[in-house]
């Protein structure tokens, strides 16, 4: 529980986001809005948290949000999906939406149609929908909502093909044999090399291969936090990240909805194996040695993450430590600790 103080300054940095553009040149995302509320949460003050985000918006150069157009409507909004110039008009559609639903309402009425998408904005406008969920507040919910549709990335959608593997890992390797995905041409943006990955027409079962089940989320942490404390990547970084994102938003969602969350993130990771040079996990005995390896406790990882200008650093600190509230499993804290510098590469 933050001190009324703390809460109260808090609240008065996020009340200023709104104003600011959710991605900026280059269609970069903004992580600000989402990154203060996760430095908050493990334990930043206000001070580092206007420290923060006065440098953020002068190096990255974010830009005011844009102005709207053309009103959209229950029967219109679907139409301008994937149109990021269109991010004004659906903010006012779901700002009215969530209004009048509800926060909880509204996102089971609108999360089944935007699951498909949900490698939006390379899954930042997950980002934002599970902080703003975490906040309990509707504007940020009516945001984040918009800023998904506007950026929804359409990717081949499953067909009901039988599945070949319940291993996200098998996933994984399996699309290392995909030949042309080893040529293809790198960008600097994620949801880029996702899009190009999902059009090559070898790519397109990919969707179908995992077979979904009520382990499957836990799976694929296990796998994310192998992958990451293996690489480092930043991409293998977005893999424990959106785990977390996912897992506050599943108690919302159907069952459907939650297989569609799942079967399509990884989908989108799987586009991602070019980026991440197509890695092998560790054996067994190696990730057994990394669990043993002594490292700093949270608090530490924390006070380093929230010294951070680099927003990665605290987004992986707080999704790590939530994670491994729930799985408890210890090579989140040692990769954590190797991402902040406090240990060194126990990968030699």
């Amino acid at each position: 529980m933050m001190a009324p103080a703390k809460a109260a300054a808090v609240e008065a940095l996020l009340a200023e986001m709104p104003a600011w553009g959710s991605e900026f040149t280059g269609t970069f995302a903004n992580h600000a809005p989402m990154v203060l509320c996760a430095l908050a949460e493990i334990g930043g003050t206000p001070a580092q948290m206007r420290r923060f985000f006065d440098h953020y918006k002068t190096y990255k150069k974010l830009l005011p949000f844009g102005q709207p157009s053309t009103p959209l409507d229950a029967e219109s909004w679907r139409s301008v999906l994937g149109q990021r110039e269109r991010e004004p008009d659906l903010r006012l559609f779901f700002s009215a939406e969530v209004s009048r639903l509800g926060i909880e309402a509204a996102l089971k009425h609108y999360l089944p149609d935007l699951a498909p998408g949900v490698a939006a904005s390379a899954f930042h406008a997950l980002m934002r929908t599970a902080y703003g969920v975490l906040r309990q507040n509707e504007d940020d919910i009516a945001i984040a909502l918009a800023y998904w549709a506007a950026t929804y990335l359409a990717l081949p959608p499953a067909t009901g093909a039988s599945p070949v593997t319940d291993d996200p890992a098998e996933v994984l390797r399996r699309v290392t044999l995909i030949a042309p995905m080893h040529t293809l041409t790198l960008h600097d943006l994620l949801w880029q090399n996702m899009r190009d990955a999902a059009a090559l027409p070898d790519f397109v079962p990919v969707v179908d291969w995992l077979e979904i089940g009520s382990d499957t989320m836990e799976k694929m942490a296990d796998v994310a936090i192998r992958l990451f404390a293996a690489t480092q990547h930043f991409a293998a970084l977005h893999v424990v990240t959106g785990l977390h994102w996912i897992r506050l938003l599943t108690p919302i969602c159907d069952r459907q909805t939650q297989g569609t969350l799942l079967r399509v993130f990884w989908q989108a990771i799987a586009a991602l194996m070019r980026e991440l040079d197509f890695p092998t996990l560790p054996p067994e005995e190696e990730i057994s040695r990394w669990r043993a390896l002594p490292a700093p406790d949270w608090p530490e990882i924390f006070a380093a993450a929230a010294a951070s200008y680099d927003e990665h650093d605290i987004s992986l600190a707080y999704s790590a430590a939530q994670e491994m509230t729930i799985y408890a499993d210890p090579l989140y804290r040692v990769a954590a600790a190797r991402r902040l510098g406090l240990i060194g590469d126990y990968r030699i």
